[in-house]
C-alpha cells in the first residue's frame, strides 16, 4: 500500500474510503483503467488480465480466432464469462476512477507529519529509504555508509518494494487461477459422481427386469409341465377307475352265481338236481366259465409310475451359478440362449 495512506488518521472517513478502493489482487489502490465485473466487484484491468491469463493459458490476444474465456471473481468466486475481446471487453468503472482521482488530490494536499514515515532505529533522524539485499532488511543511508550494512549490497527501497509486490501479485494470480482449476475439477468430479449414481440405478433396473423376465418364463414353463402331469394323472386314474367298475360288476355277478351254486349244492335228489329243479343247473356253464377267471383288462407293472415326467435342472442351475456381468452384446446373446434352452 502507498505510504501516503499513513497520513490519514485511524477511523477517519478517508481511511474507510481508502479501504473500498483497494484492489483484492495487488492490494494497492485501483489503477486506471478500472473494470467492473458482472458481480459488481472491481479490479484493475492489469490484475483482471493477469487472473484471466492464468485461468486461460491458451487464450491469445485480441484478433485471435480463439473466442471467449472465463475466470472467477477473486472476491466472491462468481464465474465471469468473457467474449473474444477478453478483459478489454469489460466495462470501465468511471465512477471509481473519478473517486480515486479526488482521493489522491485530497491526499497530496495534506502535508506529511513527523513520525509518519518509518525511521531507522540506529539513526533516529534518518528515514528508511534503501533495502539491504544481503541481509534482506530495509535500512537507511547512514547504515550503508557508516553502519552495519556498509559492506552489503543495497537497492532502492521502492525498486525492491515494487519487485516483491509484482511477485506477490503473480503468486496471487496463480493461486486464484489454481483455485479456479480446482473448482473446475471438483465440479467435474461431482458430475462424475452423479453420472455414476444414475448409471448404477439404470443398470440395477435393467438387471431386475431381466431376472423378472427370466423368472416369469420359468413360472410359465412350470405351469405348462404341471398341466401335462395333471393330464397324464387324469388319463391314468380315469382308466383305473373304469377297470375298478368293471371288476366290481364282475364281482357282483360272481357273488350271485356263488349263492346259486350253494343253493344247488343243498339239493339231495339226483333226479331233481339234474332235471333242472334248481336254476344252478341252468347256470352251470356260466359258473364254470366264471370259475376260470375273468377276461377283463389289467394294468401293466409300473403303470402308476410318473418317472417319465422327471425334469433335470442341473444345467440350468450351473448356468445360473455362472451368471456374471459381460459386455452388452455378449450379455444379450447369453440371456437369449438361456431362454431358448428353458423353452426346449
Amino acid at each position: 500500500m502507498d505510504f501516503q495512506a499513513g497520513i490519514l488518521q485511524d477511523g477517519s472517513p478517508m481511511e474507510s474510503l481508502e479501504k473500498q478502493l483497494i484492489c483484492p489482487i495487488c492490494l494497492e489502490m485501483f489503477s486506471k483503467p478500472v473494470v467492473i465485473l458482472p458481480c459488481q466487484h472491481n479490479l484493475c484491468r492489469k490484475c483482471a488480465n493477469d487472473v484471466f491469463q492464468a485461468a486461460n493459458p491458451y487464450w491469445q490476444s485480441r484478433g485471435s480466432v480463439i473466442s471467449g474465456g472465463r475466470f472467477r471473481c477473486p472476491s466472491c468466486r462468481h464465474e465471469v464469462l468473457l467474449d473474444r475481446h477478453g478483459v478489454y471487453g469489460l466495462q470501465r468503472n468511471l465512477l471509481v476512477e473519478n473517486i480515486i482521482d479526488i482521493y489522491k488530490q485530497e491526499c497530496s494536499s495534506r502535508p506529511l507529519k513527523k513520525g509518519e514515515h518509518p525511521m531507522c532505529k540506529e539513526h533516529e533522524d534518518e528515514r528508511i529509504n534503501i533495502y539491504c539485499v544481503t541481509c534482506e532488511v530495509p535500512t537507511c543511508s547512514m547504515c550503508k555508509v557508516f553502519g552495519a550494512h556498509k559492506d552489503c549490497e543495497v537497492a532502492p527501497l521502492q525498486t525492491v518494494f515494487q519487485g516483491q509486490k509484482t511477485e506477490l501479485n503473480n503468486c496471487i494470480s496463480m493461486l486464484v487461477a489454481g483455485n479456479d482449476r480446482i473448482q473446475t475439477i471438483i465440479s467435474q468430479l461431482e458430475d462424475s459422481c452423479r453420472s455414476t449414481e444414475e448409471n448404477s440405478e439404470a443398470a440395477k433396473r435393467e438387471l431386475c427386469a431381466r431376472f423378472d423376465a427370466l423368472a416369469a418364463l420359468l413360472e410359465e414353463k412350470k405351469l405348462e409341465l404341471l398341466q401335462r402331469i395333471t393330464r397324464e394323472q387324469d388319463d391314468k386314474t380315469g382308466f383305473v377307475h373304469g377297470l375298478i367298475c368293471q371288476y366290481k360288476e364282475q364281482l357282483e355277478k360272481s357273488s350271485r352265481l356263488v349263492e346259486t351254486a350253494i343253493q344247488a349244492m343243498e339239493e339231495t335228489g339226483g333226479a331233481a338236481f339234474l332235471m333242472g329243479g334248481n336254476t344252478a343247473v341252468l347256470s352251470l356253464p356260466r359258473i364254470v366259465e366264471a370259475s376260470k377267471g375273468g377276461k377283463l383288462e389289467k394294468i401293466e407293472h409300473g403303470y402308476e409310475s410318473m418317472d417319465a415326467f422327471s425334469v433335470s435342472l442341473d444345467h440350468l442351475t450351473e448356468a445360473v451359478c455362472a451368471l456374471d456381468f459381460n459386455p452388452a452384446e455378449e450379455d444379450e446373446e447369453y440371456f437369449d440362449g438361456e431362454e431358448e434352452e428353458v423353452e426346449e
